[in-house]
């Protein structure tokens, strides 16, 4: 039987070790790697659609907004995708001229949740969204330049 990795996430008592985050990440990426060489964008990495069963294999799952895309040719495609919890900072702005990279933003959001035990950025809006994004953004950035000061 599988568990999706968000119900996981928010069982009480639940604390998934760093060995047991980077085997899931490993997996995750190297399921996108695949997905993506074949010229597939997933476009909705989300706990609820990574499946995870009893010997620790993670499975993607619901590509329900899964597209074709070709690296090397421009196309447009819509910026309505993404669970807004998981949506990168150019789709909430509305760029519909991505790639990989909206995957990997996910999946960034997902290794962030999993040390976490919680999703880091829950909103209701894209306006939200986008506000706790560039305040997050910038704040690493005051943080990163206060500890690297001279001193």
């Amino acid at each position: 039987m599988e568990h999706d990795l968000a119900g996981l996430v928010a069982t009480p008592g639940i604390k998934f070790t760093e060995a047991q985050i980077k085997c899931y990440m490993q997996q995750l990426l190297r399921g996108l790697d695949h997905c993506h060489s074949r010229g597939v964008l997933h476009r909705d990495i989300k706990g609820a659609n990574l499946l995870i069963d009893y010997n620790g294999n993670l499975k993607i799952g619901d590509f329900g907004l899964a597209t074709l895309f070709r690296p090397n040719q421009k196309q447009t495609l819509t910026s309505r995708v993404v669970t807004l919890w998981y949506c990168p900072p150019e789709l909430l702005l509305g760029s519909t001229d991505y790639g990989v990279a909206v995957d990997l933003w996910s999946s960034g959001c997902i290794l962030a949740e999993l040390f976490a035990g919680k999703p880091i950025m829950p909103g209701r809006t894209e306006t939200r969204m986008l506000k706790a994004r560039l305040s997050s953004h910038t704040i690493q950035q005051i943080d990163y330049f206060a500890s690297n000061s001279a001193g």
